[in-house]
This record gives C-alpha cells, sequence and structure tokens, in this order.
C-alpha cells in the first residue's frame, strides 16, 4: 500500500507538471485523499464483516491486521480531496483528472499485495493459471486452488490506465477523465467480483457489486449530463470566489 500511494503520487506529480497544474496542492490533496480513503475503506470492511466485527468492537481500528475495501477507499478519498480542493480554491475538475491514472496505478501495486498475501482471495477454480496458498499466515483457505482476482484486477486497471491517457484531449469539460475512470474500473470490477469468495449481501450480489452498479450510473449519468453543456471556459489553476 504504501508503494502504491508513492508511486501514484509521484506519477501525479508528472501530471501536473506536464499539464501545467502546481505540484504543491497535490501533495496536501494526497495526504487528505489517504486519511479520507483510509477510514472509508476501513468503513466498508467493517460493514461487510459485521457479523465478526459485532463481537470484536476492539478490532475495528486494527488497519494492521488488514480488511480495507477498495470502494470506501475510493469514496473516502474523493470526498476528502474534494473538501481540500473546495477550501483552497483549486479547480476540483482539472485536480481529479490528473489524478485519476495514477489512482489506479497505486491500486494496481496495492493488489500485488493482496496477491501475495491472500487478501481478495478468489474462488475455487481448476484453471492452469489458479493460486493455491500454502502458508499458514495467508488469508486465503489454505491447499486450494483459487481465481487470482487480484491479478484480473491489475490487468484491467492497467488497460483503463492506457484508455485515460488515450481520451485526454478528447472531453469538452473537466473532470470528464476522472469519471470515465470511475465508469469503466465500476464496470470490470463487477464481473471481476463475480471470481471473488465474499459474502452475498443482496441476492447473489457482493457488496462490490452494489458498489460497482451504483457508480457506474451515477459516474456515467454525472459523464453524459456535463458533456451535454458543451464545452467549458479556460479554467484558472486556482480559482479564488
Amino acid at each position: 500500500m504504501a508503494l502504491g500511494i508513492a508511486v501514484g503520487l509521484a506519477l501525479g506529480l508528472y501530471l501536473a507538471r506536464r499539464e501545467g497544474f502546481p505540484t504543491s496542492p497535490m501533495y496536501t490533496a494526497v495526504l487528505w485523499a489517504v486519511v479520507g480513503g483510509m477510514v472509508g475503506a476501513r468503513a466498508t470492511h467493517v460493514i461487510d464483516k459485521w457479523s465478526y466485527y459485532s463481537d470484536h468492537i476492539s478490532q475495528i481500528p486494527m488497519l494492521w491486521e488488514g480488511g480495507l475495501g477498495w470502494y470506501g477507499g475510493l469514496i473516502g478519498g474523493v470526498l476528502a480531496a474534494a473538501i481540500y480542493a473546495k477550501v483552497s480554491h483549486y479547480s476540483l475538475g482539472r485536480m481529479f483528472d490528473i489524478a485519476a491514472p495514477a489512482v489506479l496505478v497505486g491500486l494496481s501495486i496495492g493488489r500485488i499485495g493482496c496477491t501475495i498475501n491472500g487478501d481478495a482471495y478468489g474462488t475455487p477454480t481448476s484453471l492452469p493459471w489458479a493460486i493455491t496458498y500454502t502458508h499458514s499466515g495467508a488469508f486465503a483457505p489454505l491447499g486450494v486452488a483459487g481465481h487470482p482476482a487480484p491479478v484480473y484486477e491489475i490487468i484491467w486497471n492497467l488497460i483503463v490506465v492506457g484508455i485515460l491517457f488515450w481520451l485526454r484531449g478528447k472531453f469538452k469539460r473537466e473532470g470528464s477523465v476522472f469519471l470515465s475512470m470511475v465508469a469503466l474500473y465500476s464496470f470490470g470490477r463487477f464481473f471481476i467480483s463475480w471470481v471473488r469468495d465474499e459474502p452475498s449481501i443482496l441476492g447473489p450480489l457482493h457488496q462490490a457489486h452494489v458498489f460497482s452498479i451504483i457508480l457506474f450510473v451515477a459516474a456515467v449519468g454525472f459523464l453524459v449530463y456535463q458533456e451535454s453543456r458543451g464545452k467549458s471556459d479556460a479554467l484558472p489553476v486556482k480559482q479564488q470566489e
């Protein structure tokens, strides 16, 4: 996770310089996003596993024991960064467009950790690329060949990153690249979640399925709405109210 944050920040700073956006607010925005993301990620994990945490309340803040939900991290991080951009009078859409590919690169590096320790493990499969965990410290069931779900997500994330770079400059309004990232990630994650060994919360749907549907619909809806409004006026890097 630490490596993912560092690489994501480095990529974000590089893109900011290339776009003529000041780098100092990117550092602060990342700090806000990391704190908000951690809170949101832990909250969604605890909610998902409430049957366990309801009897182990003292373990809720124990992040070092594992258990973070990506969608909660995304929502919490976005809200925290949005608050920072608002109070500091920076262009929210532009900042998020710059950060979009960096977020997915950072997540992909984090998923390498999930692959190593068996967190976010997949359902059983006989496919030749299945992963079997044998270490007693792994989160996954030992000795069971399962889908490498985090690897699927890494591959999809990198495909989306390539699409995002291709989309840059093709939209009329700021924030559309970020909305595209949310929509594309949610689309892929919906299908990947079918091979994640997670509890169902709504019929056959997992928590991630529900988040994927909600965020996909919201992102596509906002994207269509704001692009239909025509090209926005050029905004200054920092807007004074």
